[in-house]
């Protein structure tokens, strides 16, 4: 239950001519606190409810909880979250034995684009693509939950 990843902007679109899977983000906030981000998310045809605490100090770390709900379940509870819903694009690329996601946001965060890494261990190595640019883990105002409510677009 624990989620290591490291985010990074992305500085060109060459990974459109190696993702392998997309699918459009619909998300929304029950609670966007620090301490504990419950989310509601419709990815695709799917709806999913995950639970994030707090990250650690380098930001790599946090502990996640998602379970899939009902797609019809997940749009009821968009209607109720705070204000600031989230949409993007994610494309998964596969490269180097990792799976790399990168989401083009749209709506008022169009403009950005970032992309996540997930990882077995905070010091685990791993290969660059030359479209990653410079790295954003740990930084507050790259997190969804606060995209939702500071849009990239008003920065």
């Amino acid at each position: 239950m624990i989620e290591i990843e490291r985010k990074f902007l992305v500085t060109s679109d060459a990974f459109l001519k190696q993702f392998k899977n997309k699918n459009r983000i619909v998300q929304g906030y029950l609670s966007s606190v620090p301490e504990r981000t419950v989310r509601v998310r419709i990815k695709g045809n799917k709806g999913f409810l995950t639970i994030k605490g707090k990250s650690n100090k380098s930001g790599l770390s946090r502990m996640e909880w998602e379970k899939e709900i009902d797609v019809n379940e997940a749009e009821s509870l968009l209607e109720i979250c705070e204000s600031g819903v989230i949409d993007k694009i994610r494309y998964e690329v596969e490269f180097s034995n990792h799976i790399i996601e990168v989401d083009v946001f749209e709506g008022t965060n169009k403009g950005l684009i970032l992309a996540e890494i997930e990882l077995q261990s905070e010091n685990e190595s791993f290969e660059k693509p030359d479209w990653l640019g410079k790295e954003v883990t740990g930084d507050v105002k790259y997190y969804n939950a606060y995209l939702s409510k500071n849009s990239f677009i008003s920065w």
